[in-house]
């Protein structure tokens, strides 16, 4: 019984919002809010008559004049605000309480004066997804020194193992969430097209209308052509931006644990002759 080895202690964290359709309802809902009580506000249009043309120099009462593909793209405007700040504190979480360059060097040092103890105390400060990983594989490492019936190859194998089973579990939940904003990316300009294309329909109606040119029916075609097109771009851009950055880090927190797992294996391996 005193053989059995305890099992290593996963730090408490924040891994992000599983279910991100709560998220996508939440932000549609709140769009549509803002469309009809804030953009739609009576005192936005002349009359008081969100029917009539926007009160001259309202921004707001133009916004709401470019249709019902607005609080659709703002919907996927606010998902992306809204999963990029989850995403952040999710990453953030992982990462650990120290630098991850930091951590590295110092995980790096301790292995060269084979202080195995000194680097499971620095996985034990820094905790996230790189220390947990890392206190997977001193743990192992300190098993298969200890088992004399593994080949030196058998017992690199098992350690090299042990990290790559240590990351298969920690990282997937890193990008969890990103493949929606990646899909916004291509959306959002998307609806911000069809936005403009229903918005020159209309303008083009107002134009082809009998009796000579309806200008506000006309300017309020221009408007959702515009309206939608600067909505879409803003979508897409921030989008782009976000996957990007959160896409960089998760590869900065994947190179950690490469390069401290390869240090592992090698000093055991210099080691243990």
């Amino acid at each position: 019984m005193e053989n059995i080895q305890k099992q290593p202690k996963k730090s408490k964290q924040f891994t992000g919002i599983e279910s991100a359709g709560i998220v996508i309802f939440a932000c549609f809902v709140l769009a549509e809010l803002i469309y009809f009580f804030v953009y739609g506000n009576p005192s936005n249009f002349m009359n008081n008559d969100p029917n009539n043309h926007p009160v001259q120099g309202n921004m707001l009462g133009t916004i709401y004049k470019g249709g019902f593909v607005v609080p659709i793209i703002q919907t996927l405007l606010l998902t992306v605000i809204a999963l990029s700040i989850e995403r952040f504190f999710a990453i953030r979480t992982a990462e650990g309480k120290g630098k991850s360059a930091k951590f590295v060097e110092n995980i790096k040092l301790a292995l060269s004066k084979s202080d195995i103890q000194g680097a499971t105390a620095l996985c034990d400060a820094q905790k996230g997804s790189v220390g947990n990983v890392v206190t997977s594989a001193l743990i192992k490492y300190k098993e298969v020194e200890a088992d004399a019936s593994l080949s030196k190859e058998q017992q690199i194998l098992s350690i090299q193992k042990e990290v790559e089973e240590a990351t298969a579990l920690e990282l997937p939940m890193l990008s969890q969430n990103l493949p929606i904003i990646a899909t916004i990316v291509t959306l959002g300009t998307l609806m911000g097209l069809f936005g403009t294309v229903l918005g020159m329909i209309r303008s083009f109606a107002a134009l082809a209308g009998a009796g000579g040119t309806d200008s506000i029916a006309l300017s309020a075609g221009i408007s959702e052509a515009l309206i939608n097109t600067a909505f879409g771009i803003a979508t897409g851009a921030l989008a782009v931006i976000s996957y990007n950055y959160f896409t960089s880090k998760i590869d900065k927190i994947t190179y950690c644990i490469d390069e401290v797992g390869f240090s592992i294996v090698q000093t055991f391996a210099a080691s243990h002759k």
